[in-house]
């Protein structure tokens, strides 16, 4: 893992870096009130956060929850925009050291990679090997635990005073996601173990890092201990490729155990090993060696989307470009696949913008 890494915690709240991560969380939010409100008096805002870490006062405040139900149902947890702004900062510091540590192959939350990039590398490996076992974790955000999170965190961070802003964080957010964990007895647990805070707030920069971070262990496990050559990993979803069936049999077993040890659990009946030509279900794609397709469920759900905003277009409740927008950023979502004649049948008829002065 290389030497830990000291003297961090003076450039997480230097006024310059909290300059930078205000930017980073206004992104595409400049419009909210919130935002609005803080950056009207940017420099106080900032010169007092910066005092608050300096002198390790800050505290984060409460969450405001909402529920989203595309792909499915998940529990989402929004910060304040001031918490937000520190999430950034720390990240800024930290992620760039743990960069240099990620496998190349680890696709989530990371500059330069994505879910179209992640299909790619899918698709060359369906073009390298026979078979894939396909593995995703059970309630993975829910169930991470701070405590191995920690000692993970600790094993680069060799400063103290900042693994305390990632506590401070940790426990900010400690209970956000109790009611979606269902409880696992570990080999040797107490009673104690079994109460052991856990669960990172989904939506959260930090979150979406230390997921990484989490899971890098796994990453290198299966690269170094198992030398698995085909694999791939977005978030909790991971694949594994190899020339025959009884290797990937061995590596299911084996990474059951090595999970055990970060106190997770694999989806056992639905990470299946199959033929790569009968096409691989992935990030809403099924991919195959020489071509991909969009998951039914995929279809649908914007299909019935892009129903909704001709409704509301016609009706004026939303203007020409929020639909023009959306429909966009799916095409350009399902332009990775070989869906010509699928977007011309459901984009037809085609609904002209407004002519000028509308």
């Amino acid at each position: 893992m290389g030497k830990r890494v000291h003297n961090l915690y003076t450039q997480v709240y230097a006024f310059e870096n909290l300059l930078f991560a205000e930017r980073d969380a206004a992104r595409g939010k400049r419009g909210r009130p919130d935002v609005a409100a803080f950056e009207y008096h940017l420099e106080d805002e900032l010169l007092g956060l910066q005092q608050d870490l300096r002198d390790k006062t800050y505290r984060p405040s409460a969450y405001r929850r909402h529920t989203v139900r595309e792909p499915k149902e998940r529990l989402i947890s929004a910060a304040s925009y001031r918490d937000r702004v520190v999430h950034h900062a720390l990240t800024r510091i930290i992620e760039p050291i743990y960069e240099r540590r990620f496998i190349k192959d680890s696709f989530a939350s990371r500059t330069g990679k994505g879910t179209h990039a992640a299909l790619d590398r899918c698709q060359f490996f369906a073009r390298r090997f026979p078979y894939v076992l396909r593995c995703d974790i059970v309630e993975f955000f829910p169930a991470m635990d701070h405590t191995v999170l920690r000692g993970l965190l600790a094993r680069v961070i060799g400063d103290d005073d900042t693994l305390w802003l990632c506590d401070t964080l940790l426990a900010g957010g400690a209970h956000e996601l109790t009611a979606q964990y269902t409880p696992v007895r570990f080999a040797n647990d107490t009673e104690a173990d079994a109460m052991r805070p856990r669960g990172l707030p989904i939506g959260n920069q930090t979150s979406q890092f230390w997921a990484n971070v989490y899971l890098n262990a796994l990453d290198q496990y299966v690269k170094r201990d198992l030398r698995c050559r085909g694999y791939l990993r977005y978030v909790d979803d991971f694949l594994l490729f190899a020339p025959d069936k009884p290797t990937l049999h061995a590596w299911k077993r084996a990474i059951i155990g090595f999970l055990a040890t970060l106190r997770l659990t694999m989806h056992e009946a639905e990470s299946a090993v199959i033929p790569v030509t009968t096409g691989i279900p992935y990030l809403g794609f099924r991919i195959y060696p020489d071509h991909r397709r969009l998951r039914h469920r995929n279809v649908t759900a914007f299909a019935r989307h892009y129903r909704r905003l001709r409704g509301d277009y016609s009706t004026s409740r939303i203007p020409f470009a929020r639909l023009d927008a959306s429909v966009k950023g799916w095409v350009a979502h399902a332009a990775h696949a070989n869906t010509f004649g699928l977007r011309r049948a459901l984009l037809e008829p085609v609904i002209a913008a407004p002519a000028a002065g509308e």
